[in-house]
């Protein structure tokens, strides 16, 4: 018998299985908060660099972290979230600035 005979013997069904749920991972606000040493030009490069604004979104997002003291720079995943609010600290660092960024659930 060749192989061919042997498969088209061979009906095929279908297992009606459970479907595993995938979880998906909690996200997290970023935050950038008001302060009186860090500059505007310096908040909108951060905001540029690190999360991927458009100049005139940057504006408007340091504009409303100055009036109201704090501003929301996007959501991600914990991880990425974490990551991007320390690269945003280690930058200010570097640059001799205060800057604060906090993770909030979202």
């Amino acid at each position: 018998m060749a192989n061919s005979e042997i498969n088209s013997n061979h009906k095929s069904r279908v297992c009606d299985q459970e479907k595993e749920q995938i979880t998906r991972p909690s996200l997290f606000k970023v935050l950038m908060h008001n302060d009186d040493y860090t500059t505007m030009e310096f908040v909108i490069m951060v905001l540029r660099d690190i999360f991927h604004k458009s100049e005139v979104e940057a504006e408007q997002i340091m504009l409303t972290i100055h009036f109201q003291g704090i501003g929301y720079c996007g959501t991600f995943p914990y991880a990425i979230a974490e990551a991007k609010a320390d690269q945003a600290r280690l930058m200010a660092r570097k640059a001799g600035f205060p800057l604060r960024c906090t993770l909030e659930e979202a």
